[in-house]
């Protein structure tokens, strides 16, 4: 929180207040970052200059992609589409495990080499044929005024947006926040209050209560990822509690993710997550009731596959982001049974690509 502020770094944030001893108070996410003048706050995109919050990342972005909405990941949500893809910089926790570290632990703004206002972000979608924006790469929480901005404009002409986070945030910008996106990804790091203090510097409660609003008082389509890291996060015990949470307090539809871990950042002496293990917490997640569990960054076309909740019957077949086969009619039923699919679904013709294709989008 000691590097300076550059003047041009303006942008006005929400969600913060003054305190009695002269510090403001960032009240975005339950950091509750304390600034004097000239300080940033944990996330480092958020500060304090003339004794008002800004958030110095608005319209600039570390890079636009073309992503497939399953590399979200998302399974359940126009399965096969094509999504916009960006972030920022910075990032409100601190996980010695992150896999995009170089974006969301930046302090150099020279990441930023892309900048977007939302209106030319929305008019990109529509024309480079993304039915969906993704806030990503870095958490959405911490440039959520840049990000709900761009929601308006994309829903103004008919876009979808997703974000993907740890939805580590306060109450009241949470109802804002996911009042303006059709979908999330959350990840649940783990399921001990230990775990997220010593490897995210966070708490495991918030997210809870994040994950318990979206799938009990909102719209928002939910799924979950959970990066599982040999020795740490890993145990039966913990993913069987997980999953016993997810289905008593989201319920059985809810799609989670298991995702394999590879050395990078701060853990780079831990192995790689074996298919093994993420065969074995897909096995514990279906055995406590969960209808819909996958395994990611592995090829495993049983571990991409949707099946249908009622008959069992085959709908979806995935390797890695590739769908193979599609069975789904065009409201999201079971061809076999009638049962509707839990999700966001529509007419299906043939996905563009498994692979990312990065973009320039001009202001």
């Amino acid at each position: 929180m000691d590097e300076p502020i550059g003047i041009e770094e303006r942008y006005p944030a929400r969600y913060w207040h003054r305190l009695d001893d002269g510090r403001i108070q960032c009240d975005l996410c339950p950091r509750d970052c304390k600034l004097k003048e000239g300080q940033r706050g944990a996330c480092f995109v958020r500060g304090r200059i003339n004794d008002a919050m800004v958030l110095t990342t608005y319209g600039r972005s570390s890079g636009f992609c073309i992503d497939p909405v399953e590399k979200k990941p998302l399974n359940h949500f126009y399965p096969g589409s094509r999504i916009l893809s960006f972030g920022t910089a910075g990032c409100n926790l601190a996980c010695k495990f992150c896999q995009n570290w170089d974006i969301s632990k930046a302090r150099s703004f020279d990441k930023l080499a892309d900048q977007a206002t939302p209106q030319s972000i929305a008019d990109s979608a529509l024309d480079l044929d993304c039915p969906s924006v993704a806030f990503t790469y870095n958490d959405p929480v911490i440039f959520a005024e840049y990000a709900m901005d761009v929601a308006d404009a994309c829903h103004a002409v008919g876009v979808k947006t997703v974000a993907v986070t740890a939805g580590y945030i306060h109450a009241q910008p949470r109802i804002d926040f996911y009042a303006k996106m059709d979908a999330a990804n959350v990840d649940l790091k783990a399921f001990t209050d230990e775990f997220y203090f010593r490897q995210t510097g966070a708490y495991l409660g918030p997210v809870l209560e994040t994950l318990h609003y979206l799938c009990k008082e909102t719209d928002v389509w939910v799924e979950l990822t959970t990066l599982l890291i040999p020795g740490y996060n890993d145990s039966a015990h913990e993913i069987g509690k997980m999953c016993e949470w997810i289905a008593r307090a989201l319920g059985q539809d809810v799609p989670l993710h298991f995702t394999a871990f590879h050395p990078d950042y701060k853990m780079t002496d831990i192995p790689a997550t074996s298919a093994v293990k993420l065969s074995e917490a897909r096995q514990i997640g279906h055995a406590v009731g969960l209808y819909h569990v996958y395994t990611g960054n592995v090829h495993d076309t049983a571990g991409g596959t949707t099946h249908c909740a009622s008959c069992k019957q085959t709908l979806i077949v995935r390797d890695w982001h590739d769908i193979r086969d599609y069975r789904l009619t065009a409201q999201g039923c079971c061809p076999h049974c009638g049962a509707l699919l839990a999700g966001r679904f529509g007419m299906y013709q043939s996905q563009p690509g498994a692979r990312r294709i990065p973009i320039r989008i001009s202001r």
